[in-house]
């Protein structure tokens, strides 16, 4: 198993005022070739937005565009008539298809803290699909939350509201976890044929901070290199086989919210 780390500090970043943001791959004025996407993983923003301030109504197509709420809440409003405030532990799946156009705001009087996250779909000219699912920290403390797979996967509800992952059409699965110090979670990739794509994202829940990452502690065992230690905002693209398996360990003092991706 390989693992390239891709540092907090090195994203793209852009203070817009009432929008801080961190981009892992290529998105709006930021561009790095080295950084365009990861199989159909295609954009991961943390996005911090202030207030009574958000993303007015703009247009998506052929892309699988999930929000995992971190802190605050979040108003979405779309054009398949959807309209939810959305807070911590919810996790909003819009299938673009052919075309939808939404909006995202702040709402309340607090900052909403979030990752946006788009995949490429397997197949194009879906129609639009909108899922919600919620996630309680305690489903989360020290176990894998399997919180997006793939539409066709058994046990995943292809109904706006259900419990278990939200469906994606694209194969991906994605995990999360609250792990707290001292603890560790193995994953196993997806078994099947060829090589797995992964990537291990820790939010950076401690505070907003451009400069190198600070924060929560993880330490990823079962790469090539020996460990690989991670904190608040870094990632890490794996390479690894089917059925090969990693360990996250949380080796610092405060709770880690890590993301784990695999995929094909």
């Amino acid at each position: 198993m390989k693992l390239s780390t891709r540092r907090s500090n090195e994203r793209g970043h852009a203070d817009h005022g009432w929008l801080k943001t961190f981009h892992t791959f290529s998105f709006a004025s930021y561009y790095d070739p080295a950084h365009d996407h990861f199989g159909c993983l295609r954009v991961i923003n943390e996005d911090r937005v202030d207030p009574k301030t958000g993303f007015g109504t703009h247009a998506h197509r052929e892309f699988e565009i999930f929000s995992y709420i971190v802190g605050g809440e979040l108003e979405h409003r779309d054009s398949m008539g959807n309209v939810e405030v959305m807070k911590r532990g919810d996790l909003q799946m819009t299938s673009a298809g052919t075309g939808i156009r939404h909006s995202e705001h702040a709402h309340g009087a607090k900052q909403v803290h979030f990752l946006q996250i788009w995949s490429v779909p397997s197949t194009k000219g879906l129609s639009p699909q909108y899922f919600t699912r919620h996630f309680t920290d305690a489903e989360k403390a020290d176990k894998w939350a399997h919180i997006v797979a793939p539409i066709d996967a058994p046990g995943v509800l292809e109904k706006r509201e259900a419990s278990g992952p939200a469906p994606v059409h694209s194969p991906l699965n994605l995990f999360a976890t609250l792990l707290s110090p001292g603890n560790s979670l193995r994953h196993e990739f997806h078994t099947g044929d060829g090589q797995r794509k992964g990537y291990v994202h820790v939010v950076q829940t401690s505070e907003y901070n451009t400069a190198k990452a600070s924060g929560a502690h993880v330490r990823i065992l079962g790469a090539e290199g020996g460990p690989v230690d991670l904190r608040e905002g870094d990632g890490a693209y794996i390479m690894a086989a089917s059925g090969e398996a990693l360990t996250v360990e949380n080796a610092g003092e405060k709770v880690a919210e890590v993301l784990l991706f695999d995929m094909e």
